[in-house]
């Protein structure tokens, strides 16, 4: 019988590994390019972060990729040179446990980079072993992709080789001593994938944690074709974020990112739609839905919205009341880098027509901390424990 009850009360922090740490400039941040941060700069932080008082770390992608965020992947079964080797991440998981801190592997099930070597065989040769592995609608340059977005075409995971690809490639990053995974896009594959999922890197990894991003927000009518849910029409159609979709990984997940928590924490706080009553009413409805071995991890923010200390004009009075509001729910917490030490962002990525992510993504500002910000979130985990 597995048993991951240790996820209950995680503090988990998330990384985004090109920006937190290792890089020796940050010139260009504002680019979507690689800027140097790495594992090593990880390992070198980890007294910062067991300071912290965090018990879990996330980190993004890591797999050989042609992006800096790293989720265009080139090769799921190799890490990035830009990033480090199999040492450095070996010895970060070994640093970690040695500090009884958990440590949780992004990982992306659903598509590739078309520059991977699969995909390029696939493109190029109408006779390739590999062209079933991708929907190709009309051979080569009509395939479904990542949403809308072209250099990611989607996996087919009906097909046996590709699902047995991605699930070994699951269960390899595990046997290195992960904790866990949290899953990019799961709305993406199918729910006969997830369950098959679950059970192959169950009956290896007992204790390793599976927790999805189950997220529809801003996805257009016409990208509903890439995507497996249950009553997708609807669900898009009423509401995107709704709990229905989240309750769908019940059995399938250990449980999915609560972003209906973030939804609602931010009307409240950032743009005052709601009042306390009509918030504390939200959230006990919201969470009356789920069964009690669901996690549903809490989060104001992440690398795919706006910090929420922009969201709330910077004022750290509110960022710290949302942050109270958060460790006071009986789920797992996350912080995204860069909060707890007052990291905000110049512009909106609303407003920009791309890459507008990047605001989300500023290197780490390892020469500006806020002290005090700091030590209130040190005392917030402390009391926690």
């Amino acid at each position: 019988m597995y048993n991951v009850s240790w996820f209950k009360d995680s503090i988990i922090y998330h990384i985004l590994i090109d920006r937190f740490a290792g890089f020796k400039s940050v010139e260009n941040w504002e680019k979507p390019q690689f800027l140097g941060g790495n594992i090593k700069g990880i390992i070198e932080k980890l007294p910062y972060l067991e300071e912290l008082g965090i018990n879990t770390i996330w980190i993004s992608p890591f797999y050989k990729c042609s992006e800096y965020h790293g989720y265009h992947i080139t090769d799921f079964f190799e890490i990035e040179r830009r990033f480090g080797t199999i040492n450095d991440l070996k010895e970060l998981i070994d640093l970690c446990h040695v500090r009884n801190i958990k440590i949780i592997a992004d990982f992306v099930p659903n598509h590739c980079s078309n520059m991977h070597p699969y995909f390029i065989d696939a493109q190029k040769n109408k006779d390739s072993s590999y062209r079933d592995w991708f929907y190709f609608r009309k051979w080569p340059n009509d395939y479904l992709c990542f949403l809308s977005i072209k250099q990611l075409p989607k996996i087919n995971l009906e097909n046996n080789d590709a699902k047995n690809y991605i699930i070994n490639a699951a269960k390899h990053w595990l046997s290195l001593g992960f904790d866990g995974f949290r899953l990019d896009h799961v709305i993406g594959p199918s729910h006969n994938f997830w369950i098959e999922f679950n059970k192959e890197i169950k009956a290896l990894f007992p204790n390793a944690v599976l927790i999805g991003e189950a997220w529809m927000m801003g996805i257009k009518y016409s990208e509903l074709k890439t995507i497996k849910i249950k009553n997708k029409f609807i669900k898009w159609l009423m509401n995107p974020n709704s709990d229905n979709l989240l309750k769908q990984y019940h059995k399938k997940l250990d449980g999915v990112l609560d972003f209906k928590f973030q939804e609602y924490i931010r009307d409240y706080i950032a743009y005052n739609k709601l009042s306390k009553n009509e918030f504390e009413q939200k959230i006990d409805n919201h969470f009356k839905k789920y069964p009690m071995n669901y996690f549903l991890p809490t989060f104001l923010d992440n690398h795919d919205m706006n910090r929420f200390l922009f969201d709330c004009k910077n004022d750290k009075n509110k960022l710290r009341q949302a942050a109270e509001i958060q460790f006071s729910i009986d789920q797992p917490k996350i912080i995204y880098y860069g909060t707890e030490s007052g990291m905000t962002q110049e512009q909106s990525i609303w407003s920009f027509k791309k890459h507008g992510d990047l605001q989300a993504r500023m290197p780490m500002n390892w020469g500006k901390i806020d002290n005090e910000l700091y030590n209130f979130y040190k005392n917030l985990i402390l009391n926690k424990k």
